[in-house]
């Protein structure tokens, strides 16, 4: 058992080096950005500004710039049943999830029933004449 005394000297460790990664030029950009020039967000007024002429009579900008030129018109039919069919999918999931929660609820009763030490825990159905 060799335990180091007080005063004894150690052996000093050398120094540890410090990895930096190598850096270049084209990972560390500085980007330059634009002060906003407007003292308010687009659409916004002051409270208490009242609403001049022009603006009134100037007509909202519509999304017709971002619509496509189509060959062909649109099938509306086509539509309409594949959103019924999402309509339909998505009652059916809804209908079998309700499903699965009752089913696990009931399980649940039966199983603490069990658990409690009880007899008449199933459920037995008869006919009914």
């Amino acid at each position: 058992m060799s335990h180091a005394k007080k005063g004894q000297n150690l052996p000093e460790l050398p120094a540890v080096k410090t990895q930096r990664p190598i850096a270049s030029e084209e990972e560390h950009r500085v980007l330059q950005f634009r002060p906003r020039t407007l003292t308010q967000p687009p659409g916004r007024r002051p409270f208490g500004n009242p609403v001049r002429k022009e603006d009134a009579s100037s007509e909202p900008n519509d999304l017709s710039r971002y619509e496509l030129a189509r060959e062909e018109p649109d099938d509306f039919r086509h539509r309409m049943l594949a959103n019924l069919a999402a309509f339909a999918f998505t009652v059916a999931l809804t209908a079998i999830g309700i499903w699965l929660a009752m089913s696990i609820a009931d399980l649940r009763k039966t199983q603490d029933c069990v658990l409690m030490g009880r007899r008449d825990c199933a459920r037995i159905s008869t006919p009914h004449f």
